[in-house]
This record gives structure tokens, C-alpha cells and sequence, in this order.
């Protein structure tokens, strides 16, 4: 699964727990017709990969969800949902993707030399 649009925070490095364990938050709004503000979890060695990316760029973050279950003091079970990241991209500019490569001059075909007024097509228009 992936996740693409413009960074819009990027938070520092936090260990949390004794085992020191880390973790990096990036926040990437999506470009669609209502945006949406999706929080992407970076773990451990991923971490660094946030070094090279500054708030306003477009990326594309591959992700994973991730989901636990935890049982409190009361007895009650309480579900969390993660989404983390594991690789991002630069995304590239719009105008490179997706245009269709321009049509070669009138010049470059050669007309039809072979064709007579008794030779006609099928077609009902």
C-alpha cells in the first residue's frame, strides 16, 4: 500500500520505553477533492530515512498497517491501528507523468499511392 502527497510535518526522532525503541512521525496531506492529513510511523533503522525530505515536498510512502490488542487494568481490550512506513520517494513534477509523446509532422506518412475510386470500405458512415 502507499500513501502520496506533500509533507506537511515532519517530527524529530523519540525513544520510548527501556528497550530503546524509536520512532519518527511524518504527516503527508493527501491531493484529492477532500484532503486528508495522514500520520505515517517510521520505526527503528527507518527512522533515518526522514533526513532528506523537508516540509512541502511531494512523496510517495510505502506503508504497512499494523493493528494490536491490549488489555487494560479494568479488564476492557482496546484496539490500535498503526500505519508505518518502511520506504518513500520523491514524487516526480505532474507535468512529466501521464502526457502522451507529441505526433510526428503530417510529412513523416507517406500518402497512399495505391488507392482507386472502385475500392471503398464497409463502413456505415
Amino acid at each position: 500500500m502507499e500513501v502520496t502527497g506533500k509533507i506537511k510535518m515532519i517530527d524529530v526522532t523519540k525513544e520510548v520505553g527501556s528497550a530503546g525503541f524509536k520512532k519518527r512521525d511524518i504527516v503527508v496531506t493527501t491531493d484529492e477533492q477532500y484532503p486528508q492529513h495522514i500520520s505515517v510511523q517510521f520505526v527503528q533503522d527507518k527512522c533515518d530515512l526522514l533526513n532528506n525530505y523537508q516540509v512541502g515536498e511531494a512523496v510517495k510512502i510505502d506503508i504497512n498497517l499494523r493493528g494490536r490488542e491490549w488489555t487494560n487494568q479494568q479488564g476492557e481490550t482496546v484496539y490500535f491501528n498503526t500505519i508505518q512506513g518502511w520506504r518513500i520517494g520523491k514524487v516526480q513534477a505532474e507535468a512529466s507523468q501521464g502526457q502522451t509523446p507529441p505526433m510526428p509532422a503530417a510529412q513523416a506518412f507517406e500518402p497512399a499511392s495505391n488507392f482507386t475510386e472502385e475500392e471503398h470500405d464497409d463502413l456505415p458512415f
